[in-house]
């Protein structure tokens, strides 16, 4: 799809599934943090997390304990928590990254870059800094266990966001939460875990493109 990517102040990315080919890397993580609760628990988590794309993994194992494995024995919700970030901090490590990124950086280098992300902030910003990312987000690199709701609500308000804004995610909350503070949006489906994203997208009128690499 063509964009006029100048005609914005601020660009606000998603990570996972935008800027990384990360979430099957989150979803094993999930799998493997719960598997001490068995293979169906595992993957019953893993369900959740996929239709609850964008929502921080302090809110997802809070529902696995007190949803779907209540009064089980099993790890804690610390201990589930330290076992998801030692796996996906390897797997974040790993993962592709968004083709022609430095190239759209130098296309947008009027426009202040921002990442909101459902992952831990702590966590992004080391992954970012080890993967020679950081750099490019001068409006900062932001997380859980803040919503993005909250992230956009403080960064609008502070000012570090300046409209018009344009937000590009890969899931149904990042359209919500852009919806929710006036930016617009374009969903990325190439490493998306929306299933029905083409009637979805159809029926709420969304922008859409392949990736980052197909936008202009």
């Amino acid at each position: 799809m063509k964009l006029t990517f100048n005609a914005y102040e601020t660009l606000v990315f998603d990570c996972d599934g935008v800027v990384l080919n990360s979430n099957q890397v989150k979803s094993q993580a999930f799998y493997q943090a719960a598997l001490p609760y068995g293979n169906a628990a595992a993957q019953a988590l893993v369900d959740y997390h996929i239709q609850n794309g964008g929502i921080s993994r302090y809110k997802k194992f809070a529902y696995f304990l007190e949803n779907l494995v209540p009064g089980q024995k099993g790890p804690a919700l610390d201990e589930l928590l330290d076992r998801y970030a030692a796996e996906v901090y390897e797997g974040l490590m790993g993962c592709d990254i968004a083709e022609r990124l430095q190239t759209l950086r130098a296309i947008t280098a009027n426009a202040r870059w921002l990442i909101v992300s459902g992952g831990d902030q702590a966590e992004l910003r080391k992954v970012f800094a080890a993967r020679g990312l950081a750099e490019l987000f001068d409006g900062g690199i932001f997380g859980s266990p803040d919503t993005k709701d909250e992230i956009l609500t403080r960064e609008l308000k502070k000012g570090n966001i300046q409209q018009p804004a344009l937000f590009l995610g890969d899931s149904k909350y990042d359209w919500q939460a852009a919806s929710a503070a006036k930016l617009d949006f374009v969903f990325l489906y190439n490493w998306s875990e929306v299933t029905d994203w083409e009637n979805w997208t159809k029926q709420n009128k969304i922008k859409y493109a392949l990736s980052l690499a197909h936008i202009n």
